[in-house]
């Protein structure tokens, strides 16, 4: 049984060697990436609870397939924007901010 993380913990990530150009571009686009990663986690546990989600998520994935594999076009891509990668927007950060990410 692998060890409980506990708030404050350290976590590892690493991109695979074949990685989806979209998910790269989407990594490197992020001016604070675990904060971005916790807004996603917490709009999963919004929806669908605490789970594994290695349980409920397809091997198949279809339109990252397609990325990875370099047949996506831009008329495809299911918001209809460019994957290419765009300077995010400068965004304003307060001591709030501050204070929610410690």
């Amino acid at each position: 049984m692998k060890k409980q993380k506990k708030p404050g913990d350290n976590i590892s990530l690493k991109t695979k060697k074949n990685e989806a150009p979209a998910i790269i571009d989407w990594i490197n686009a992020q001016s604070n990436l675990m904060d971005s990663i916790r807004f996603l986690v917490e709009n999963e546990i919004k929806a669908n609870g605490v789970r594994n989600l290695q349980q409920h998520v397809p091997s198949d994935r279809g339109f990252m397939d397609e990325v990875a594999a370099g047949r996506y076009e831009e008329s495809t891509a299911p918001t209809g924007k460019s994957l290419a990668y765009e300077e995010p927007a400068e965004e304003e950060i307060d001591e709030d901010d501050i204070d929610s990410w410690t």
